[in-house]
This record gives C-alpha cells, sequence and structure tokens, in this order.
C-alpha cells in the first residue's frame, strides 16, 4: 500500500527535494504510509528515509533532517479521499443548504483524520476497531467527539443510526488508553435540552481529564429546512435556561477539578441577553473553532494590542475604516472601534452589520455571510477608504466567499480596498493603524501601504 500526495506545501522539505503533487509515500523508516495519519504520524522524528514513488515509477529513498515541529509539508486537498458520514443527524447544516452551490461544501465527513488533522468533530459511528487501535497505538491526540446526547435511545434517533448507542462504551474505551478528548453537543431544543442536557453533562463529567472539554452550541436554522425535521430555534428562555444548566456542572467541576469544563457558545449568552464573560472564563480555549470564546478572545486581544500601542503612540494615518460583520459580532466590533478611535482620533469606523439572507436570519456567525450580502446590504452612500471583511467567511487560502462572490467583486462595487482580516484582535488592531502584521493562515502577513 501507499500514499498519494495530494498537494505540496511551498517551501517544505518535500518541496525542496523535488517531490510533486501525485507522487506516493510508501514509507516512513521503512513502516508503510496508507494515509495522513500515517504521515501525521512518522513525520515527528527529526532524522527521517522518506521512501518516495515517483509518478513514473522511479524509487527515491529520501534522507531527511528537519526540526520537531516541521511537517515534511504535504497538503491534504482531495474531499475525495475524506471518509463520508453515514448518519443522518437531525440538525445536520448540510442538510439546510441550497442547491447549487460548489460541490466542496455539501461534503460530510466523519472521519478520524480530520479530527486530528484540522480539528473536526466526529460522531465515532463508522469508526472500525482496527481504526480505533491505531489511534491508541499512534497515540496521536485529542480526538474530538461529536456527542449530542449520552442516552442511547435518543442519540440513535437525532443521528438516524441505530448503531450510535454506545457513545459511553467509545468513551471509555479512549479513557482507559489515556487519549485526550474533547466533546460538543449541538443543543436542539425538545431533543436534548433541559433534563436530557443536564444528564449529558453529568454523565461526561465521568471522563475528566481524559475529556478535557465540552462544547454546548445552538443548532443552526436555515431557511431551507424543506422536508427537515421541525426543531424549534434557541430563544431567550432556552438560552437561559441553558446557560443556568451548564453553570451548574461548572460550579460542580470547578470545585472538584478546578476547571469549568462545560462552556456555551457565545450566542448563548447573546440570546440571553448577558454579557460575554472575561477571557479567563474560558481558560484555554480548547473549544474556540466551535465559537466558544471567541468573542472574549478577541476582544482581550485587541484591548491588550491598544494598551500595549498606547505607550509607543505610534502615528496613524487618517483613515476611515468600514468593518463587515454579522450580527454577533458586530455590538464587540463596534465597542473596539470606539476604544481605538479614542486612542487615534483620526482613525474612524463605520461597523455594517450584515443580515444574512443567503441562509437566513437566524444565522448570525461571520463565519457564513455572503459576497451577494455584502453588496446588497452595505449602502453605497457610506463610501470608506479600506473595507475588512471576515477570514473566517472565505474559502481557504482565496478570495471566495460562500456564494463564490469575490473580494475583488466589493472593490469593484466600493471603490476602495477590501482586506481580509483574521479572528485575532492583535492583526485586527494593527490593521487599523496600519501596522505590520504576522502571517495569516490565509495568506502571507500584512505589510503597511506605502
Amino acid at each position: 500500500m501507499k500514499y498519494q500526495i495530494p498537494g505540496i506545501q511551498p517551501g517544505s522539505v518535500l518541496e525542496e527535494m523535488g517531490v510533486e503533487p501525485g507522487d506516493f509515500v510508501v514509507a516512513i523508516d521503512g513502516s508503510t504510509v496508507i494515509d495522513a495519519l500515517d504521515i501525521e504520524f512518522f513525520q515527528a522524528d527529526t532524522e527521517l528515509t522518506v521512501t518516495i514513488e515517483k509518478q513514473n515509477g522511479e524509487i527515491w529513498e529520501l534522507d531527511i533532517e528537519k526540526d520537531p515541529e516541521e511537517s515534511l509539508g504535504i497538503v491534504e486537498r482531495d474531499a475525495g479521499q475524506i471518509r463520508r458520514c453515514t448518519n443522518q443527524c437531525v440538525f445536520c447544516f448540510i442538510d439546510q443548504m441550497p442547491p447549487g452551490m460548489r460541490d466542496t461544501l455539501y461534503v460530510k465527513d466523519d472521519d478520524e483524520r480530520m479530527s486530528f488533522l484540522y480539528g473536526n468533530y466526529i460522531t465515532l459511528t463508522n469508526l472500525s476497531p482496527e481504526e480505533k487501535e491505531r489511534i491508541v497505538r499512534y497515540h496521536i491526540m485529542p480526538i474530538n467527539i461529536s456527542v449530542h446526547t449520552t442516552e442511547p435511545e435518543l442519540r440513535c434517533r437525532m443521528l438516524h443510526n441505530r448503531f450510535a448507542g454506545n457513545i459511553i462504551e467509545e468513551l471509555q474505551f479512549f479513557k482507559d488508553h489515556d487519549i485526550a478528548m474533547n466533546a460538543q453537543i449541538v443543543l436542539c431544543p425538545g431533543w436534548n435540552d433541559g433534563v436530557h442536557l443536564k444528564k449529558t453533562l453529568t454523565d461526561l463529567a465521568a471522563f475528566y481529564p481524559q475529556l478535557g472539554t465540552v462544547s454546548v452550541v445552538p443548532i443552526g436554522l436555515t431557511k431551507y429546512r424543506q422536508g427537515l425535521q421541525d426543531i424549534a430555534a434557541v430563544d431567550r428562555d432556552k438560552a437561559k435556561e441553558t446557560i443556568a444548566i451548564i453553570s451548574d456542572i461548572q460550579r460542580k467541576m470547578l470545585e472538584k477539578h478546578q476547571t469549568h469544563f462545560v462552556y456555551p457558545a457565545d450566542e448563548f449568552f447573546l440570546k440571553a441577553g448577558d454579557a460575554i464573560p472575561e477571557a479567563a472564563y474560558y481558560e484555554s480555549f480548547n473549544q474556540l473553532e466551535n465559537g466558544v470564546g471567541m468573542l472574549a478572545a478577541f476582544k482581550q486581544e485587541a484591548e491588550d494590542t491598544i494598551n500595549a500601542l498606547c505607550a509607543e503612540k505610534p502615528t496613524a494615518e487618517t483613515v476611515h475604516i468600514g468593518i463587515v460583520t454579522a450580527h454577533l459580532a458586530a455590538p464587540m466590533l463596534r465597542d473596539i472601534s470606539a476604544a481605538i478611535t479614542k486612542v487615534w482620533p483620526n482613525v474612524t469606523f463605520s461597523v455594517f452589520d450584515i443580515e444574512n439572507r443567503f441562509f437566513g436570519e437566524a444565522i448570525t456567525v461571520s463565519g457564513l455571510i455572503t459576497g451577494q450580502d455584502m453588496l446588497e446590504q452595505k449602502p453605497d452612500s457610506a463610501a470608506c477608504d479600506r473595507y475588512f471583511v471576515p477570514e473566517n467567511a472565505v474559502k481557504f487560502q482565496t478570495h471566495l466567499f460562500l456564494d463564490d462572490v469575490t473580494t475583488e467583486d466589493l472593490e469593484a462595487k466600493w471603490h476602495s480596498p477590501v482586506e481580509i482580516v483574521p479572528t485575532d484582535g492583535q492583526i485586527f488592531v494593527k490593521r487599523c493603524l496600519n501596522l505590520p502584521t504576522e502571517v495569516s493562515d490565509n495568506g502571507p502577513g500584512y505589510e503597511p501601504e506605502k
């Protein structure tokens, strides 16, 4: 068996040695390589012998010396290699997407390799005994698990999978083998809320510390739910009830283990009308990618950066910046913008709170706003010198929004530069002041305009 390389990172070890996409990795240090999980495990050493089979059949033996944290540079690109989800979850967001979007957006993955490599959450329902043993053997972790409920019958109904009810046994297996885990619960009113949520969180607490954190996120409901299960949205009362249940578990875990353990997504606080907790509440921010603590982290980073720059007081050019965002982040961005203007009065802002008409107004996160909604809702009369759009709303390493509108399309309509800005408070503040920033995942670092 051998592993075909989907892509090569520019400037990486393998690229410098002449390895190309389409070549095969046959073995590393004599161990057979079959997929990205093998690559992740074997590439950790500093001295490697990598056996490559070129596309013409030629065999190369490459002796490589590298830093421990340096990867070989193999990039996963082909969705066809991803193990697909076999469940039919009642809350599945992909089932609620309109037709006609690019094919990769409809891929439902449930692949443990994507969990290790990219932090994706998996249900464990299609994980074979051999794959479980390989996880234990390689000890690659954490594994991120979509639990949703620990009640067997309820989990089978929610996932529409009669084999989904053994989640407690699955968690116990990984705990017994000391595999670190994180868990998520998509809260669906009338399904796994209330007493069901309390039972699930109580059950999950027994797997601490191997199960390090749990996030609770509200179901996302689009306007494309024809023919799907009728589920209510999380409203103010449900948000308050959920926070109260989580707070009770947190209190017990703080007393016993000095950790909050379980965290509600930012949306719960906003729906409940409560203030977002301070950064310390989220401890290590282990559930950041699930929308848990994102606002608090951004706010803390921005405030720390403003305070640090106050001592230096760099000169900022006169500029009016348009911040394009979704409803969830708009209030915080207004506050941070005002704080910047207070220190640098010549840097002013307009925050454009974009309603999600593409998926429906119930969707309020910035990662799901589309280019067309931005084009239609940003008033032509509200001209700005520069515009910021959120990085999580565009396809990785592109300028492409979910609806295939590009940032260049926005620039053509708005007649000003459009910059893709990461969800990072420090980078946001420095971009506002036209200061250099570090490299972003979506592209090269930022250099100030001359």
